[in-house]
């Protein structure tokens, strides 16, 4: 797959814009492996090769073990994650899914869990990903292999 245009250099300002609304995320109650959980979770639902291999480095500079990151797609299935972490993944990726809608079930339990202050933090963290991953996967941005 051929990287196609690079989007910052095509659309600076619309690129500047998803930057300022990326920095959002460093001023949330969210802790760095949740919003590594986040982005990496949507990200392997979207199919963005770039933003997955992006988001478990980075998952794993934040301390994140393996077990888990391989663990995450089956994430229901593990005693791996706690309460918070399996709200916070519920509602990531019925945001992610939006055609299908967020259950009640699942926005209550994450209001329940969270608070109503880090679930409009785990949506929004969820919002910028998809985002991201959009960008990445309509423009063809490729991980570079690491070494």
């Amino acid at each position: 797959m051929k990287q196609r245009m690079l989007i910052g250099k095509v659309a600076p300002e619309a690129y500047k814009a998803m930057i300022a609304f990326d920095s959002y995320m460093e001023k949330t109650s969210l802790t760095p492996i949740q919003k590594e959980l986040i982005k990496t979770r949507a990200s392997q639902i979207n199919g963005c090769a770039y933003c997955i291999d992006m988001h478990t480095r980075d998952a794993r500079k934040y301390g994140e073990t393996e077990q888990r990151l391989y663990a995450l797609t089956a994430w229901r299935d593990t005693p791996f994650f706690t309460e918070q972490e399996q709200s916070i993944l519920a509602l990531t990726e019925e945001v992610t899914l939006i055609s299908n809608h967020v259950s009640d079930a699942t926005y209550d339990k994450a209001v329940e869990v969270l608070g109503e202050a880090v679930t409009a933090d785990v949506i929004m963290a969820t919002i910028i990903i998809n985002a991201w991953n959009r960008i990445g996967i309509s423009t063809h941005m490729q991980p570079a292999l690491q070494k």
